[in-house]
């Protein structure tokens, strides 16, 4: 019985704990990206070309998308970063860290800077329209400076709250606040994994 005991309290400090994920060619997941109406219907789609210990190569709806080991988007057909570290693997919860990085937003042709403080607040149960997953939930709060096309200058706060899932190698849902672009929400529809 103490056997047993001392198993399940193992397993569920190591489910507490989160290594970087073994990303492999082949691995894809479809999301839903929203601001007001929710919606199940995927219009985001990952599909995994290269994986090399420097990065994480692959498209977004068939255009490219470029990752960090860590998952972390450098550039997709929105935008570009310099050092995103929304995940800095192992998560466990209690973890926090501050990065700084530069951005373009594709769409708009604005660019600027950012400080963000992350932190792993939780690990908890997060349904999703791909199903319900055990996740680490993340808050971020960031300070953005940058300029518009016409040379505009803003800045503001931004704040997001996700949640990564290990079974499914990625961030299963966010919630994200842009003064400049309101709340946008991303969810995981569907997703396939190589063994």
């Amino acid at each position: 019985m103490v056997a047993l005991v001392l198993a399940l309290l193992a397993n569920s400090a190591m489910a507490q704990k989160a290594e970087r994920p073994n990303v492999k060619i082949g691995d894809q997941w479809q999301f839903v990206l929203y601001y007001t109406v929710p919606s199940t219907t995927p219009n985001r789609a990952w599909l995994i070309t290269s994986v090399t210990s420097m990065n994480i190569e692959g498209t977004e709806n068939g255009e490219t998308l470029m990752l960090t080991p860590e998952l972390n988007v450098l550039e997709s057909p929105r935008s570009k970063e310099s050092n995103p570290k929304a995940l800095t693997f192992p998560l466990e919860v209690g973890k926090h860290w501050r990065y700084a990085s530069d951005w373009v937003f594709k769409a708009k042709d604005s660019k600027g800077s950012t400080i963000v403080d992350v932190a792993v607040v939780g690990y908890e149960k997060v349904t999703v329209p791909a199903g319900e997953f055990d996740a680490f939930k993340l808050t971020s709060k960031g300070s953005l400076h940058g300029t518009s096309p016409i040379n505009s200058q803003y800045g503001g706060e931004t704040t997001e709250t996700y949640w990564y899932a290990p079974t499914a190698r990625a961030i299963v849902k966010s919630v994200r606040h842009n003064p400049y672009l309101g709340t946008s929400n991303v969810e995981l529809v569907t997703f396939q994994l190589r063994p």
